[in-house]
């Protein structure tokens, strides 16, 4: 059965219903057609903009829809129960409009702000490097200043929208120091310089873009400068926070849709004489996977309200993700187990899902790490 809510007022009543229809009538119909193709689509991120998607946390000043994490991550997990690709890649455009949002001058938000949360800009992350990932500290792409511009020079890894984006929310060494050498840029997709490789070929999402940048002595004006030299790894681990929410949200939203194919389908295949639903094995089964997902929504919810309140939130996210992720793996391998046969054939979405499920555990920060964050908070006291 589709999730049931506790939305904190009828505005986010309204906000869900429509997620929930564009779920159903733009994104489930093409879903299962654009991952076979490795097809990345473009025009469903445009669709989002326009109606108020992209900018969902964000102020309204700027464009954004003002409205808190809570009812933000909801919103996803509709869209990711029909299509994860789309899931990830507005989880993925969210977090990268975050730095601009929250460490920008007043000028730079109003030039870029609003086209990034309208839809008429798509953006991609670019921390990782092939040497760097769980490690961004360890970063060697940099950033030299020359006149009036930077010239950026080196390669980034696992860039969601990688050749696709509009933007590049830019992390990169401006001077030695591990800590406090790393500076955060606003680069533009089609600058001068910036070649994408081919595109990864991956076991799942594959409608969602992932590819390596190489930056050529690319120039970027001193005005793409996001804070100040230096506060590149505060802000980028800031932006992670809230995009493992993200990561939790559409991993929620993975396993309700496993889930919800799983419980159609026991309903109304039979063995000796009455649905599968109905023996116990499979009823144990199926609960035991309703009891994942809901756990998962709680943890993550838990955290978004955290956040909005202003509270400390950082353990609670790796949690959420580490929580979330895990039981989307779990409950669409079930999934798969349910439906038998069947679920092992392209037929049915669950094996797609299982194999989306994986990377969900990767990216954004691997489970270990998100373990070793949660220890050293509760070494830490907080």
């Amino acid at each position: 059965m589709p999730a049931t809510r506790a939305l904190p007022s009828p505005e986010a009543e309204a906000v869900l219903d429509v997620a929930r229809q564009f779920a159903a009538d733009v994104l489930a119909p093409r879903a299962a057609g654009a991952e076979a193709d490795a097809a990345f689509p473009r025009d469903v991120f445009t669709q989002l903009g326009e109606l108020g998607f992209l900018g969902m946390p964000y102020p309204d000043e700027h464009g954004g829809s003002a409205q808190p994490y809570e009812v933000y991550l909801q919103a996803l997990e509709e869209l990711s129960a029909a299509w994860a690709s789309v899931g990830v890649g507005l989880s993925v455009h969210i977090m990268s409009c975050y730095p601009l949002a929250t460490w920008g001058t007043a000028e730079q938000q109003e030039r870029w702000l609003s086209d990034m949360l309208g839809g008429a800009l798509l953006g991609g992350y670019s921390l990782s490097e092939a040497d760097a990932g769980s490690d961004p500290a360890a970063m060697r792409t940099r950033a030299v200043p020359d006149g009036d511009v930077y010239r950026v020079t080196g390669s980034k890894a696992w860039v969601t929208h990688g050749g696709d984006a509009d933007f590049y929310t830019l992390f990169a060494r401006t001077s030695d120091d591990r800590s406090r050498g790393i500076s955060c840029f606003l680069a533009p997709g089609q600058a001068e310089g910036l070649a994408p490789q081919a595109p990864e070929h991956k076991m799942g999402l594959t409608g969602s873009t992932t590819a390596t940048l190489d930056f050529e002595d690319v120039a970027l004006e001193r005005d793409r400068l996001i804070g100040t030299e230096g506060d590149g790894l505060p802000i980028a681990l800031q932006a992670l926070d809230s995009g493992r929410l993200g990561i939790a949200a559409v991993a929620t939203g993975l396993a309700q849709g496993a889930l919800d194919h799983a419980v159609a389908y026991a309903k109304e295949r039979r063995t000796f004489g009455k649905a599968i639903i109905d023996h116990q094995g499979l009823g144990f089964l199926l609960a035991d996977m309703a009891a994942a997902v809901e756990s998962a929504r709680a943890v993550t919810l838990e955290a978004a309200r955290r956040r909005d309140r202003g509270l400390a939130f950082s353990r609670q996210a790796s949690i959420a993700k580490l929580v979330a992720t895990d039981a989307a793996m779990k409950v669409t391998t079930d999934a798969v187990q349910v439906l038998g046969g069947y679920g092992y054939t392209m037929e049915f979405p669950v094996e797609r899902m299982m194999r989306e499920a994986k990377v969900m555990q990767i990216f954004e920060g691997t489970n270990q790490i998100q373990r070793m964050v949660i220890a050293r908070h509760l070494a830490a006291g907080r």
